[in-house]
C-alpha cells in the first residue's frame, strides 16, 4: 500500500472517529440498558449528568466506559468505577482475569467480517452508478455513495452488534451469559427478534455522517498527494 493512501485512510478514519463518537455512546447505551425512553431521552440524559471525556483504544474499554452512568469524581461524592481507559483495562484484568479483556471477540469478528465486505461493495458501485466513465466521482457522489455504504453495513451488523456489547458487559456484576449463543437466545425469548435492531436508528443516524466525511476527505487526500 503507497503511504499517501496509508496516511490519507488514517487521517479520514480519524476524522470519522470523532464525528461519530457520541453517536456509538448513545448506540451502546440503548442496547445494553433499559432506562432510557428513547434516543432523545438518552442524548439529554448524558448530556445533563456526565462528561464523554473518554476514548478507549479497544472496543471492550470504550463500552465498560460508555456505560459507566456515574459523572466524574466530586467532593464528597461516590467515584466512578472507571477512571479511565488505563484503569479500566486493570480492573477489568484484575477482576476477571486475561480472557476478560476479550469478551465479546468473537461476537466483534463475526459482525466486522461481512460487513467490511458490504461497506466498500456497496460505496464501489454507487459510485459507478452515479458517474460518467473515466471521470472522478464528485463530492456530492461521494458523500452520498459513503454516507449509504456507512448505513448498509450497519444494518447489517447492528444484530452482531446487540450481542458483542451484550457480552461485552457480561461480567461486570454477574455473568449473565454462558456464551455467544446463549445470549442470543436469551435476549430473545425476554425481548423478543426486534432487540437485535435495537440502536439500529442511531446507528444509522451516526453511519451516514461519520462514512461521508471519512469517504470524502479519503479522496480528496488522494487527488491532493496524486
Amino acid at each position: 500500500m503507497p503511504v499517501e493512501e496509508f496516511v490519507a485512510g488514517w487521517i479520514s478514519g480519524a476524522l470519522g472517529l470523532v464525528l461519530g463518537h457520541p453517536f456509538d455512546t448513545v448506540k451502546v447505551r440503548l442496547q445494553t440498558q433499559t432506562t432510557y425512553q428513547g434516543i432523545v431521552d438518552c442524548m439529554v440524559k448524558i448530556y445533563r449528568h456526565e462528561s464523554a471525556y473518554f476514548l478507549a483504544p479497544f472496543d471492550l474499554i470504550k463500552v465498560r466506559l460508555q456505560n459507566q452512568t456515574e459523572p466524574r469524581a466530586q467532593l464528597g461524592g461516590s467515584s466512578p468505577r472507571y477512571r479511565g481507559p488505563m484503569h479500566c483495562a486493570a480492573s477489568i484484568f484484575q477482576k476477571e482475569g486475561p480472557q476478560g479483556l476479550f469478551r465479546g471477540a468473537w461476537a466483534l469478528t463475526l459482525r466486522d467480517t461481512p460487513t467490511v465486505g458490504i461497506y466498500f461493495v456497496t460505496y464501489e458501485v454507487l459510485c459507478r452508478q452515479c458517474t460518467p466513465e473515466r471521470q472522478n466521482p464528485s463530492s456530492a457522489t461521494v458523500l452520498v455513495a459513503g454516507g449509504f455504504a456507512g448505513i448498509t453495513s450497519w444494518v447489517a451488523a447492528t444484530p452482531l452488534d446487540v450481542i458483542k456489547s451484550r457480552m461485552q458487559m457480561d461480567g461486570l456484576k454477574r455473568r449473565a451469559y454462558q456464551g455467544m449463543l446463549d445470549c442470543m437466545v436469551r435476549s430473545v425469548r425476554q425481548e423478543g427478534l426486534g432487540v437485535f435492531f435495537r440502536g439500529v436508528t442511531i446507528n444509522s443516524a451516526r453511519a451516514f455522517p461519520v462514512n461521508a466525511v471519512t469517504f470524502l476527505s479519503y479522496e480528496y487526500l488522494l487527488r491532493w498527494w496524486g
